[in-house]
């Protein structure tokens, strides 16, 4: 597991209670996700990653598990770096 991996999973585990959520595992599909927490997390990744989440951003595929998330990540990090 990355470093961006593990700490996506340590914030998500904080709601999640003793779920042992996996890379791959759908958050909106195990009823985890609702709007406010949708924001929460988005919120997170902005900061934690110094990142900006554009409107073209906010699809649930990008959020969806853990491995998607960190994948967006590294797409707007790799954007950031080039420009």
């Amino acid at each position: 597991m990355s470093e961006i991996q593990a700490k996506i999973k340590t914030f998500l585990s904080k709601f999640f209670g003793n779920h042992d959520l996996q890379s791959d595992e759908d958050i909106f599909a195990l009823g985890f996700v609702n709007s406010m927490f949708a924001m929460q997390l988005v919120l997170f990744v902005e900061q934690e990653f110094q990142i900006a989440i554009e409107n073209e951003d906010l699809e649930f595929e990008n959020f969806r598990t853990i491995n998607s998330i960190a994948n967006l990540i590294t797409r707007k990090t790799a954007i950031f770096v080039q420009s």
